[in-house]
This record gives C-alpha cells, structure tokens and sequence, in this order.
C-alpha cells in the first residue's frame, strides 16, 4: 500500500526552543524564558532540570541573562527564519510545524487586545512557508505559557485561565484563517503531571495538595482545547484540529501477571488525556482513580457537554522511546526517556541521553493508537538527540541518525500497511534546538546544525549533516526508497 500520495512530510519546532528575542517587538516573559540550564545536575534527573520554586521565578525575572536561561535566545529563529524555511523548502517538507509564542501576541495573558507586532511577526513566518510550498501545522500552547499566569493564577489550575487562552486562540485563528489549516492545542498534554509547571504553569509551592491541582489543570486545559476546537471550526472552514499526545509506549518487564498489571496501569493513564479528547468523555477507570485519590475536580454545569460535542479531528503524537514496567521496582534497571525515568528494555539499545531505540514500538503505538481512536493519526515528534562532531570542512557525518530514522520509517509504512490512517510525519527537530527537558544545545537532533554550544557561545551558521540529503531524498520518493 504505501504512503497516501498527499503525505505530510516534513519536522518540527517550537517557539520557545528556537525563536531567541526573548525581550524584543513586546514579547512578555514566558514560563520557557526562566527555565534554567543546570550543567551540575545529571540530564536524566528531570525532577530537578525542570523544576522551579517561586524563589527562583523571582530570580530570573530580575536578570537578564541568557546564558543559563538559553531558551532566551534559542537559535535566532525570530530573525534567521526566511534562511531556516529556505532549507526546509530544500529538503522538500511539506509541513512544518511550528508554535506561536502566546506572550508574542498577548504579553501577560491578560492583555484584551493583542500585540500587533506579534501577529505581524507569525504572519510574514507563514508567509514565507507558504512561498516555499510549505504547510504550517500550528500548536497553540508548546510549553510557553505567559509567566505572569503561573504567578498570579497558579497557571492552569484557575479557570479564568480558560478565557483567557480562547481569546489568545481566537485572535490567531481570525488573523491566520488564510494561513493556517491545521492546528493543535496543548503539546503533549498528558505532561502536566511529569512537569506541572512547563506545561501547565503550577508552580509547586503554591500548592496545598499538587496532585488535585495537576488533575484541576488537566480538567481546564480539556474544556480550553474543545472550546477552541469549537472556535477554529466556525472561524477557518474546513480547518481540522488536533490533540497532542507523548505516547509512552509500555511493555511488562516480564509474562508474570503482575507485571502485566503494572504495565497496563502505566499506559490506561497514558492514555486518558487522549480519551477525553477523542471520546469526548471522562474514562470509567480513571474516575475511579481520582475517586480513590480523592480529587475533586471543579466542574462548570455544561463542561462535560462541552467536551462531547467538541472533540479533535485527528490525533498527533510524540514518540522517542519505549519502558518496561514491573510490579516491583527493584526489579528493573531504571533509564531516563522522554521526561520520565523507567524500566530499561535489555533488549534495546540506547541514545547518548540513555533514550531506548525501538522502531517497532513506534509500529505498535500506531497500531494501538489507530484501533484506540479511529481517527486519522499524525506523527508530529519523532528523533533521537546525539553529540554531533562538526568536523574542521563544516560536515557532520551522522550515520547513526540515518539509521535511526530508517528504521523508524519501516516500521511506520508497515503500519500503514496494516490499516492505519496516517496523515503525515514530522521529526523532531529537523534543525538543531535548545532541549525542552535539559535546555542544552549538546543535545542535537536537527538534520541542519547550528553552530552554538551550551552556553551560548558560536556563530549561529547552520551546516547541512549527512542526513539531511538523505532525508531529502525520502520525500522526493514518498518514503519508497528509504536508501
């Protein structure tokens, strides 16, 4: 079978990662912009790489620094995007997905009328996408919400929150309409429990009880996401609108039915963003668990209506790695993965981070996902993070990105092969970026090298790597010959 023939090639990048101009054309300060890079704190401890108290909020908003707050500066996106498309466009994508800054458009959050510099900025981006034939795929909210929410709101867990992200959605969707077909809402949404403030604003020590908060925040980020799918359905016709998942692909560490237990547990949570979501709905298993736990989710009378009647046209989904669980801990050999620790596969190798390499998890999640949902899948993260050498001629010999990829691409059509319905595929990150966990540069996972280290320090340049013709040359051939 192969590919659909109008398959939606291409990678992907967010704002806060890649944009820089942390303080420029009226840009508040974002959660991203107090993010610190922690070089005497192990990459695999993510509890303390991403965590924050109101202490050091309060620290960082006082300096400007951007050397130890990289996601200030990213890669100049903000000023180098018409020579970033131009390489895109070289390589033949035909979407991109990018994030808009929601403190580009709306500084604080609060604001009634938007930033028009801001809105100026995303258009000529998308302008010059479109000039290189490429269509934006456009997340909405990637890990960069306003700080002055998460200080003054506690982030997601008020639920004015809600309003004021509708009116942030709606002034892009009215501004973009003849833009911008595809959309997502929250990035990996299911992360608000791995890293409360990064994704939903919480900060930790404002806090009585974390736990009823992050499900508190959960809550108002899916009634946020079905108003706006709402919204963007009645503003841009024939718009289509998606969620965002991590698929956290879980396999038991062994066939003992306790370890069977522990693995489904891990993944029927995993998968509950993405059921309210699709189904429109709270899962029966899931209730019980906040029942048993105690929380207590402040609803609105019509919420639950809300999210029946307005659910996503199609789900995405981020994929890097896959765990084993075990009934007990002490059984396994714990690895770092996507902002998680867990149960290492012995059967798999790893990244440099300690990632597992599975491509035929990659295959099973597509397959578990397509028969879950029903609904037109998306690939929207998807590549591993390596210490590239760029050598003395400006080359980056990346073989072992190549066969990552390759592997990950079999797996992916024998998928398709089997009934799934995928739209599209775009790599995580189709050009060099400051990590969203450990906020490094070292941490490379573009096609394209920047040439900037952790700290900072380089002349920005970009050089092609090996497997960015190799890449090409995939799309040229609809990923029919994988070389």
């Amino acid at each position: 079978m192969g590919l659909r023939k109008d398959f939606l090639w291409g990678g992907a990048i967010a704002a806060n990662q890649v944009e820089g101009a942390w303080n420029v054309d009226g840009k508040g300060l974002s959660v991203a912009d107090v993010a610190m890079y922690k070089p005497k704190v192990d990459v695999k401890d993510y509890s303390k790489q991403v965590g924050v108290t109101s202490e050091s909020i309060q620290e960082a908003i006082k300096t400007d620094d951007t050397t130890y707050y990289p996601k200030r500066r990213g890669i100049d996106f903000y000023h180098r995007y018409p020579e970033d498309m131009k390489l895109f466009g070289e390589l033949g994508f035909k979407t991109l997905r990018i994030s808009i800054a929601w403190t580009r458009i709306f500084p604080t959050g609060e604001e009634t009328e938007p930033n028009q510099e801001g809105l100026d900025y995303y258009k000529d981006v998308f302008k010059e996408m479109h000039k290189n034939n490429i269509e934006p795929l456009v997340t909405l909210s990637h890990y960069e919400m306003p700080l002055n929410l998460a200080v003054k709101y506690n982030g997601w867990v008020d639920r004015h929150v809600i309003d004021m992200f509708r009116r942030f959605c709606d002034a892009c969707f009215k501004e973009f309409k003849d833009d911008v077909k595809y959309w997502l809402t929250f990035n990996e949404i299911d992360s608000v429990t791995r890293h409360p403030f990064t994704s939903a604003g919480i900060i930790p020590d404002k806090s009585n009880n974390l736990l009823q908060d992050e499900y508190q925040a959960f809550h108002n980020q899916f009634v946020a996401s079905a108003l706006v799918t709402k919204d963007c359905h009645e503003i841009i016709s024939g718009s289509q609108v998606g969620c965002m998942l991590t698929k956290l692909t879980d396999y038991p560490n062994s066939s003992d039915p306790r370890d069977v237990l522990a693995s489904f547990n891990k993944n029927t949570m995993n998968y509950f963003p993405g059921d309210v979501q699709v189904f429109g709905e709270y899962p029966a298993l899931v209730l019980n668990f906040l029942k048993k736990h105690h929380i207590k989710i402040a609803m609105e009378p019509n919420d639950l209506e809300i999210l029946k009647n307005n659910t996503v046209d199609f789900v995405s989904f981020s994929y890097y790695m896959s765990m084993v669980s075990s009934y007990d801990e002490n059984n396994l050999e714990l690895t770092a993965g996507n902002t998680i620790v867990g149960g290492k596969n012995p059967h798999l190798e790893t990244t440099d981070w300690g990632w597992t390499v599975d491509p035929v998890g990659l295959r099973i999640s597509l397959l578990q996902l397509y028969d879950r949902y029903h609904k037109p899948l998306f690939i929207v993260e998807n590549g591993m993070g390596a210490k590239d050498v760029l050598t003395v001629d400006k080359k980056v010999h990346d073989q072992y990105r190549i066969d990552y990829f390759k592997a990950h691409f079999r797996e992916m059509i024998k998928a398709v092969d089997s009934g799934v319905d995928l739209m599209g595929y775009t790599s995580w990150a189709p050009i060099d970026l400051v990590s969203a966990s450990t906020s490094q540069m070292s941490k490379r996972y573009g096609f394209i090298y920047v040439d900037e280290d952790d700290l900072g320090k380089g002349t920005l340049n970009r050089y092609k790597k090996d497997s960015f013709s190799w890449y090409q040359h995939v799309i040229a051939t609809n990923g029919q010959d994988l070389g």
